[in-house]
């Protein structure tokens, strides 16, 4: 599949950036740190540190009939702050996204869903990591049982859509997964990309 851009094809391109041999600097079960000698696209030569995540982040915005969302609160410990997010979590990167977005479903919200629809393909920090995160947006939701994570203290909280919307525009739902899903959320629901019951009651009126 060709993943770049229509406009992206016709323009002239510079050298890719080169690599020598890379030096691990440090790794845990999550991801490892490697430092390369590199050439620029410009023959600039440089040493690169490259994050190489092992799971891939995946996430999901769960939609009740009624237009309102789940979201999860906890404490984040690289910001030391608090922060809403939807249900999100790493896959390992052998595993179907998909099976490993229901199950942080299930861990962190206790839900299941029957219906499930891509939203998002994103690389994020891809200056500096190779993360990549997959997100949908689900409804027809029921309750499922999921394994907790220790380490996790949640708070859960239902909200109109449209709350989500307004907390994000001011900053204060600041979560990149859960922003850029929201906004193609709606995205979705003005563009019939949705069950239109469900994409009116997400925007709280009738459709133009």
């Amino acid at each position: 599949m060709n993943d770049e851009p229509s406009w992206g094809a016709a323009l002239a391109k510079p050298p890719p950036w080169r690599s020598g041999e890379g030096r691990e600097h440090f790794e845990n079960p999550w991801l490892k740190l490697v430092e390369y000698p590199a050439t620029a696209p410009t023959g600039h030569e440089t040493r690169f540190g490259v994050v190489r995540f092992k799971n891939r982040a995946v996430g999901v915005l769960p939609v009740h009939d009624d237009g309102t969302v789940v979201l999860v609160g906890q404490h984040r410990f690289p910001r030391m702050n608090y922060s809403w997010e939807m249900p999100e979590g790493g896959s390992p990167l052998a595993e179907d996204p998909l099976a490993g977005v229901r199950r942080e479903l299930a861990e962190e919200a206790g839900l299941g869903a029957g219906q499930w629809r891509e939203a998002l393909r994103l690389e994020l920090s891809n200056s500096v990591t190779d993360e990549e995160a997959l997100c949908w947006v689900a409804w027809d939701l029921a309750p499922a049982q999921g394994r907790k994570d220790p380490t996790e203290a949640l708070s859960l909280a239902r909200v109109p859509f449209t709350a989500l919307l307004a907390e994000a525009v001011a900053g204060r739902v600041r979560d990149a997964l859960t922003v850029a899903t929201a906004f193609r959320a709606y995205h979705m629901a003005r563009e019939g990309e949705l069950p239109e019951g469900l994409a009116q009651s997400m925007l709280g009126k009738r459709l133009c």
